[in-house]
């Protein structure tokens, strides 16, 4: 649903030197700087785009703020789209780029669009024929992949294990397959608190010689990746708890 913060009212129509068109803009993956994970350029991008479509309000507006704190906050336009937005709504959030409004799109951490409720609004988008524009940014999947030592040609990111006991420890023994019978990199998340039992269930579940990279607080001040074989994360001591983390397997 439509959280319009502007004057809708006395709104002009768009007069941004720019193209119209959906803007997916990255977000930072950690704390710090932004000037030191995204261009110049798409900060300038930002501060003409006037209608966001964003996951979550209160951290985009800060994510604005972080960019140039010189942008109005309150002149804005923002839809929330997220896990509670009903599907019938979310065609609408493109109707300011029907106008001939640039809209832009930030998701909470990294790339818009992948791994991200976005990916709804892009699919919309493409449907109407569009313009949508990718700007680069930080990616917490390739840059873990990048830093793992593993197959960057043929890989697969997967998302979130299953949650129960049964469907989870299949899985994990369907991604070891994948593994050994294609050469594939297996990429997956797991909801912060419980990143330190994954590397448990993947130490007691997988052969000892299979490779665990462990990305953690990617682009962060506490930023780790590191790359071992099980054998040697069973007498590990790390601590990922609730930190930010993106897990790789690989042999």
């Amino acid at each position: 649903m439509e959280k319009d913060r502007g004057n809708s009212a006395t709104q002009q129509p768009c007069t941004a030197d720019i193209p119209a068109a959906l803007y997916l803009f990255p977000v930072p993956l950690s704390q710090g700087d932004v000037s030191t994970v995204l261009p110049a350029a798409n900060i300038d991008l930002l501060r003409r785009v006037k209608h966001f479509v964003v996951e979550d309000l209160r951290s985009a507006r800060r994510f604005l703020k972080a960019c140039d704190r010189a942008i109005d906050i309150d002149s804005l336009h923002f839809s929330e789209l997220n896990e509670h937005t009903h599907a019938a709504d979310v065609a609408g959030m493109l109707r300011p780029l029907e106008e001939g409004h640039p809209v832009g799109v930030i998701s909470e951490a990294g790339c818009p669009a992948v791994a991200d409720p976005g990916a709804d609004l892009v699919a919309v988008a493409q449907r109407k024929r569009l313009p949508v524009i990718p700007l680069v940014g930080p990616s917490s999947i390739l840059l873990a992949l990048m830093a793992s030592g593993f197959n960057g040609q043929n890989f697969a990111f997967v998302g979130y294990l299953p949650v129960s006991g049964g469907a989870r420890t299949a899985r994990i023994k369907e991604l070891e397959r994948l593994v050994t019978r294609t050469r594939q990199t297996q990429i997956f998340i797991e909801t912060p608190y419980r990143n330190n039992r994954l590397i448990d269930e993947l130490v007691r579940t997988l052969p000892a010689d299979m490779l665990l990279c462990v990305a953690s607080d990617i682009t962060g001040p506490r930023q780790s990746i590191l790359t071992m074989p099980l054998s040697a994360w069973r007498n590990h001591s790390y601590d990922y708890n609730k930190i930010p983390t993106i897990f790789l397997l690989y042999s």
